[in-house]
C-alpha cells in the first residue's frame, strides 16, 4: 500500500549528492592559482620590478632586488636607453625572469624616449618632439589601435632579436588598459607570440585598493575622508572576470590579483630618513600580504639606486630606493617565510599553464 511517504536517501546516495555539491562549489570558487596546481589555501606571489632598462640606476636596482632580495621577476622598457645593456648583462647573471614593460608613453620632462617602429609607421604615437606622448590620455587621443599593435610588436621583436624570449608582457603606466581596443591588441600579441600577458582576472582585493587610492587621496586632501566609508566600485573590476576567462581560454595564465601603488607609500610626516621610508614600505607590504586572498598575485615595485643623476630624471628616487631596500629586507623575507607565502616567477606560471594543455 502506498503511503505517499518517500523513503529516505541511502547513506551512499546522500554522500554522492553532497560530494557533487561540494565539487560544484569548489570549481566555482577555484582561483587561478589552484587551476595552475597550487594548494587551495596558499598565497602565491610574484614580486615584480618595473622599469628595468630605463636608466643605469634602474638596472642596478633591478639586479640587486632579484639577486639579493625577494623580487622574483622584472620587466624591461625596450625603447629606453639602458634596455640593451640590461638585456646583455642579464645573460651573464644566469636565467632571470625578465618580461617586457611595453611602452607607449615617455612621461619625464627632460629624459625622453621614442617609438621603435619609427614615425612613418606610428605617427600617432609621436609627440611634437618626436618622443612618445607624456600622458596616457594623450596616447588615447592620438594613437590608433593598429599603431599600438605595430609598436608593441616592434618592442617584442627587439627583445627576440637579442636572443632573449620575454617571460611575460605588461604595460608601462597601464596604457593598454586605458582603451578597450588597445587591450585587445595587447592580448592578441600575447596569444600570437605565446607569451603571458599581465592581467588580474580573479578576486582583485589588492587591485581594488590600488584603483581607489587616488580617490582616497583626494578625499583626504579635501577633509572628507573617514575610515571605512563607502567608496565607488572601480569600473575596471566589472570587466576583469570576463576578460580573464578569455585570456585563459587562449592558453595563457591569469593573475588572481594585482597591486601597483607602492610608489606612493611614504611615512605620514614631513621629515623621515631613508631607513624610516624603507621600513614603512616593509610594513605596508606585510599589510597587503595579509590582506590578499589566497591565489596568485603580482606586486609591483620600482627598485632603483638613488643618486643625484637619477634626480635629474625624476623626483621619485627616494621612493624607488625604499622599494629596493624593502626588497632586500631580512624582516620582510622572514615574514614571507613565517606566513608560508609562495614566491614564484612568470616562467613557472607559464610552464604550469602549458602542462594543462598537453
Amino acid at each position: 500500500m502506498k503511503t505517499g511517504i518517500q523513503p529516505p536517501l541511502s547513506l551512499r546516495a546522500l554522500l554522492s549528492v553532497l560530494a557533487l555539491a561540494l565539487t560544484a562549489s569548489s570549481l566555482q570558487a577555484q582561483t587561478y592559482a589552484e587551476k595552475l596546481g597550487w594548494p587551495k589555501d596558499k598565497k602565491v606571489v610574484i614580486f615584480h620590478v618595473d622599469d628595468a632598462g630605463m636608466s643605469l640606476e634602474s638596472n642596478k636596482g633591478t639586479f640587486q632586488s632579484l639577486a639579493g632580495g625577494i623580487a622574483t621577476s622584472c620587466s624591461v622598457m625596450m625603447p629606453c636607453p639602458w634596455a640593451g645593456t640590461f638585456m646583455r648583462e642579464s645573460k651573464d647573471k644566469g636565467p632571470i625572469d625578465a618580461g617586457l614593460h611595453l611602452v607607449l608613453t615617455s612621461e619625464w620632462k627632460g629624459y625622453r624616449w621614442e617609438p621603435l617602429a619609427g614615425k612613418s609607421q606610428v605617427p600617432g604615437l609621436h609627440d611634437p618632439e618626436g618622443s612618445f606622448w607624456h600622458t596616457v590620455e594623450q596616447v588615447v587621443a592620438h594613437a590608433s589601435p593598429e599603431e599600438v599593435y605595430i609598436e608593441l610588436k616592434a618592442q617584442i621583436d627587439r627583445a627576440l632579436s637579442m636572443g632573449i624570449r620575454p617571460t611575460h608582457l605588461d604595460s608601462h603606466m597601464g596604457t593598454v588598459f586605458a582603451h578597450p581596443e588597445f587591450l585587445k591588441k595587447y592580448i592578441q600579441l600575447g596569444a600570437e607570440y605565446e607569451i603571458p600577458v599581465m592581467f588580474p582576472g580573479g578576486n582583485n582585493v589588492l587591485l581594488e585598493e590600488s584603483q581607489l587610492a587616488p580617490v582616497v587621496k583626494k578625499l583626504k586632501a579635501e577633509g572628507k575622508y573617514t575610515e571605512g566609508m563607502a567608496l565607488p566600485k572601480p569600473a575596471l573590476l566589472s570587466q576583469t572576470t570576463a576578460i580573464g576567462e578569455q585570456i585563459w581560454a587562449l592558453g595563457l595564465p591569469v593573475l588572481d590579483d594585482l597591486h601597483s601603488i607602492s610608489g606612493d607609500w611614504k611615512p605620514e610626516k614631513s621629515n623621515y630618513t631613508p631607513e624610516e621610508h624603507a621600513q614603512y614600505k616593509v610594513e605596508q607590504f606585510k599589510r597587503i600580504l595579509d590582506k590578499m586572498q589566497p591565489g596568485l598575485a603580482m606586486i609591483i615595485v620600482h627598485s632603483t639606486t638613488h643618486n643625484e643623476n637619477f634626480d635629474t630624471i625624476s623626483g621619485s628616487g627616494r621612493s624607488r630606493q625604499a622599494d629596493l631596500d624593502a626588497m632586500v629586507s631580512a624582516d620582510l623575507k622572514a615574514f614571507i617565510e613565517e606566513k608560508g607565502i609562495i614566491l614564484t616567477t612568470w616562467r613557472e606560471v607559464m610552464e604550469r599553464r602549458q602542462k594543462l594543455t598537453q
